[in-house]
């Protein structure tokens, strides 16, 4: 029999598949936040990783999936900045809707003196 026989390999290309699509939601990584959402607007796609600053709706801040005091926050940043780009790379605030607006600002103001540039505020499009 000179054919080759394929249903070997799409069936492994099949469950292959489907672990992917399992896989792919327990890639995203940070706190699980309730962003605002809003319409339309164009969407930005960062050229690198940035570093993501989350504050939760009780006031909790993280710096990517790490809980950081709130006095501590600013010292931290400082260390991040030394130890990477410093003040060209972003950074994402990313804000839960039931968290406190001026509580927010204030993280947004010490990624500003914690030696970071580029703050953006992140939201859910819909």
């Amino acid at each position: 029999m000179s054919e080759i026989n394929v249903t070997p390999m799409v069936d492994v290309m099949l469950v292959l598949l489907i672990i992917f699509m399992v896989a792919a939601p327990l890639l995203t990584v940070g706190v699980p936040l309730d962003l605002p959402k809003l319409k339309g607007g164009d969407q930005v796609t960062p050229k690198q990783d940035p570093l993501v600053v989350s504050v939760q709706a009780n006031g909790d801040v993280s710096i990517a999936e790490a809980i950081v005091p709130l006095d501590q926050l600013q010292a931290r940043l400082k260390a991040i900045t030394a130890n990477r780009k410093g003040e060209e790379e972003p950074v994402i605030v990313r804000g839960d809707k039931g968290a406190n607006y001026g509580q927010v600002m204030k993280i947004l103001l010490q990624v500003k003196s914690g030696g970071f540039k580029k703050a953006t505020l992140l939201i859910e499009v819909e």
